[in-house]
């Protein structure tokens, strides 16, 4: 056993790396070498530490075998010498396993976007010295990794995370009162983050902001409705089809690359085409007046909101959708205007009418797309109303269940006449004709509207197309986020916790940015679950006059992830330097 020495330039220096290597002679004579541990750059100092005291104690035979690590230093007095300290390598111990690579990955994105640097400067340490900026990163690394209650945070996860290693800080960074504090002193510099945002999202990914897609979503807790008026927690248009729980309303603004800008929680029984006024005010405070245009889906704007975009000085640019419904006013303009081609695929009609233009848009791949879930939606219906009819049931009974198949098959319902006399459990079923008709000649196509009358009608149809990037944010919040469960009780920390949502949401799209550019292909989870493979490991090796030396190292990552960190352009860092456990033998073996 012996130490083998790699040399690499770095800087314009020489760097010696060093690991522990085993020759194992195998079948045939020959002789392998195998890796027992790896320790890293040791420097001239620490090198001469290493000579005087590593040997190794064969314990079976009581006697020290001449088994320098060095092999230039092997001779015959070294044995003899009473002054070398020996590690009992055969009672070498691993402990405490844990989650590092996701973690240090979590850090430098935090790094990237400057919010170390930000939150330090505004999150003052407690009295106790608690620094509230990590806290604050431990809870948002929390909810991009392992989403849970602070609880489970508390009392397992940060145990299980290298977080502490990285931050070189304890198990205190994770107590329930610190990360309980920690939500009470978020929510005044919400809007200092979104300004600090908009520079990084400049810097890193070159974002403009011209167009900007604006939507609604909503959360709901299994609790009842608050005491206080002024609470935001109501009973309103539930989008995860929860009526009847309470629920806040979140409003949000991204980028067409899925960057967000801001964000604002509303009270649970806010009405969509509410909001957009107030956000339209803020957004062109924070980055002026321009040339801009909002994508918006069909109920988010009032026609008073639209007229006053189009008549403002400068007018505010818009695209949003509109109700099929309003195509019976238009269907006879629009049959006399041609079809122009905006895509492979898709093809528009244009209408412009009383300062506006209107885009009718046939897209072939939606056609195929709703056409089949129609129909394997009306399949299911047909044949869950023939098994009832086949069913001996009292009224009531019969209504649930008709009741209960309508709200699973909402869009086919309204396909079928369905009659349930006022007396008796019978009823009788057919389709509409003239219904199906129509809705074939609806699928796939959209109505759009927009102030921007000269616009390429392609560029129209991207443009709508992006507004799925707010769906996808919302979808990570709910689904990758997990969002909720909230287990707060207090308005403030709720929206605390929204909000530390939103920054585990920046170091996501941040990492999903950077994969479109460098790794296309893999989605942020599939990365950030290949990293987490790397592991954290404390490495205790005795010596023979009962003192210990001690080794923190990550483990190595496999080939496929080396593969990603060069693609990612990443450099893993140098593992920590050896440790010796107590004063006296570090003062023999400086470090």
């Amino acid at each position: 056993m012996f130490l083998r020495a790699t040399t690499r330039k770095k800087d314009g220096k020489e760097h010696r790396y060093y690991s522990v290597v085993e020759n194992k002679r195998v079948s045939g004579g020959r002789v392998l070498q195998r890796h027992v541990l790896y320790l890293g750059e040791i420097n001239s100092s620490q090198e001469l530490a290493w000579r005087r005291s590593i040997e190794v104690l064969d314990e079976g035979t009581r006697a020290a075998r001449t088994l320098a690590l060095f092999p230039e230093d092997r001779c015959e007095g070294v044995v003899a010498d009473e002054s070398i300290v020996r590690l009992k390598l055969a009672q070498l111990r691993l402990e405490r396993p844990r989650q590092w690579g996701a973690c240090w990955l979590t850090l430098r994105l935090w790094q990237q976007l400057g919010l170390d640097a930000f939150w330090g400067e505004r999150l003052a340490p407690s009295r106790k010295g608690t620094r509230f900026d990590q806290v604050l990163f431990v809870l948002v690394a929390y909810r991009l990794l392992s989403p849970g209650s602070e609880w489970r945070l508390h009392r397992h996860w940060f145990e299980r995370s290298a977080l502490g290693d990285l931050l070189g800080a304890d198990a205190a960074l994770a107590d329930i009162h610190s990360l309980y504090g920690c939500h009470d002193r978020l929510l005044e510099h919400k809007q200092a983050v979104f300004d600090h945002l908009v520079g990084r999202w400049r810097d890193l990914f070159n974002a403009s902001f011209d167009v900007l897609l604006y939507d609604l979503t909503s959360t709901y807790f299994e609790s009842d409705p608050p005491a206080d008026d002024a609470d935001k927690r109501r009973h309103g248009y539930s989008r995860d089809h929860r009526p009847d729980c309470v629920q806040v309303v979140i409003a949000l603004v991204v980028t067409p690359e899925g960057l967000p800008l801001a964000y604002e929680v509303l009270a649970g029984n806010t009405r969509d085409c509410t909001t957009l006024k107030d956000f339209l005010a803020r957004i062109e405070a924070q980055y002026g007046k321009a040339r801009r245009v909002w994508c918006m889906d069909r109920g988010v704007p009032t026609e008073e909101v639209l007229a006053q975009m189009r008549t403002s000085d400068p007018p505010v640019h818009y695209l949003v959708g509109t109700p099929k419904g309003r195509l019976t006013r238009l269907e006879q303009a629009l049959l006399e205007k041609p079809w122009h081609v905006a895509r492979p695929g898709v093809q528009v009609k244009l209408l412009a009418q009383d300062g506006e233009l209107y885009v009718f848009a046939e897209s072939r791949d939606r056609v195929a797309k709703e056409r089949s879930m129609r129909r394997r939606q009306l399949k299911w219906l047909w044949g869950r109303l023939n098994q009832l009819s086949t069913m001996s049931l009292a009224r009531d009974a019969l209504l649930m269940k008709l009741g209960a198949a309508q709200t699973k098959a909402p869009a086919a319902w309204r396909l079928i006449e369905v009659e349930v006399p006022k007396h008796g459990a019978r009823f009788t079923y057919q389709l509409d004709r003239d219904k199906l008709r129509q809705v074939r000649r609806r699928e796939g196509r959209y109505l759009l509207r927009t102030n921007l009358i000269e616009s390429d009608p392609a560029k129209l149809w991207q443009f709508y197309l992006q507004l799925v990037e707010v769906e996808a944010a919302f979808k990570t919040l709910k689904g990758d986020l997990a969002i909720r469960p909230i287990f707060h009780q207090d308005e403030s920390r709720i929206e605390a916790h929204i909000f530390i949502a939103f920054l585990a949401y920046c170091v996501y799209v941040t990492l999903g940015r950077q994969l479109k550019a460098l790794a296309p292909g893999l989605t942020p989870r599939a990365v950030l679950e290949k990293f987490s493979a790397v592991q954290m490991i404390d490495v205790y090796v005795p010596t023979t006059d009962g003192r210990e030396l001690s080794l923190t190292r990550y483990t190595q990552p496999e080939p496929e992830l080396k593969l990603l960190l060069n693609k990612l352009r990443l450099t893993l860092p140098a593992q920590a330097p050896p440790k010796i456990t107590t004063a006296e033998l570090a003062r023999v073996m400086p470090m």
